[in-house]
């Protein structure tokens, strides 16, 4: 995993994951690969409450989104 991104100040500044044991927070490079590996979307896709329920899920997403 890369953890020397060059982005990864400015992109904690608008990072939405409340999940604090990740590794990957700040490189969504790698949150991103992550996320599609497990058919998920990461938390930036979600509203900070919809974010809570850590459901990740691609379902969710859409149910959410009608």
């Amino acid at each position: 995993m890369a953890t020397d991104c060059q982005n990864k100040s400015v992109n904690m500044e608008v990072c939405n994951c409340t999940y604090e044991p990740c590794s990957k927070k700040g490189i969504c490079c790698e949150c991103i690969r992550y996320h599609r590996e497990m058919g998920e979307l990461p938390a930036c896709y979600f509203t900070p409450e919809q974010e809570k329920t850590y459901d990740r899920s691609i379902g969710y997403f859409v149910r959410c989104n009608k």
